[in-house]
Order: C-alpha cells, then structure tokens, then sequence
C-alpha cells in the first residue's frame, strides 16, 4: 500500500501535492483530480458506463477530508464531492499522469468538448 506522509493544497487551490513514504512526490491538477474522480457519477457502474468530464478547466479544490486511514474526499468548486481517493489511486494516478492527461485530452477531441466552459467545438466535415 502506497502511504503518503504529506498531502497539500497550493495557495491557489489547483493544484495537490502529495508525497509517499515511498519518496515519490506527485502535484496533481484540480482538474486533472475532477475528471478522473473515482466517483460512479464519472466512472458508472461498470465498464464502458464512464462519463466523459469536460469544461473543468477553472475548477478548483474546496475542501479534502480524511476518510478513514486509507483515502481523501476532495470537495470541489463545482460542487462534486462523491469521489473517495484511495492513497494507491492517488499514487496511481501520479504514475500514469501523462499517459492518462494524453488519452483524456484524445477522448475530449473525439467527442467534440472542450475543457473550457465558454468554448463551443465545432467539427468540419
């Protein structure tokens, strides 16, 4: 089990800093956080039921709480707060950061979002 010894949140709330007994140190985006929350609301109920997040890109860090010695609960600023974030998903999703960002980043193009609010994404045929 990958146990952190520290977890911050910077002074503009975007960004999660959590270091392992392991060593490692991993500062993860809010909104790299909110689309990849292991909440049924993103991820459903089974495989191929995901939820594609987009226009989270202000989103913010509200709040974290402990939930019990084994994960967060991060409060966001748009109101989602069903995620459970286990130390070994947080360590996880700082391992496959660019692999999951890259992949993220290919699924919002196929499917015509984008991670700005007020943007529109229009597909030429």
């Amino acid at each position: 089990m990958n146990i952190p010894v520290r977890s911050v949140v910077s002074e503009e709330r975007d960004v999660l800093t959590v270091k392992f007994s392991s060593s490692k140190c991993f500062e993860l985006p809010s909104e790299y956080l909110r689309v990849f929350s292991p909440s049924a609301e993103v991820r459903g109920h089974g495989k191929g039921q995901e939820v594609l997040q987009y226009a989270k890109r202000t989103v913010s860090i509200s709040s974290l709480v402990q939930a019990g010695n084994y994960a967060i609960q991060i409060f966001f600023s748009d109101g989602h707060d069903s995620g459970i974030y286990s130390w070994d998903y947080l360590h996880d999703l700082g391992e496959n950061y660019t692999d999951n960002w890259i992949n993220y980043l290919s699924r919002l193009h196929e499917a015509g979002k984008s991670r700005d609010s007020d943007v529109q994404v229009v597909k030429l045929l």
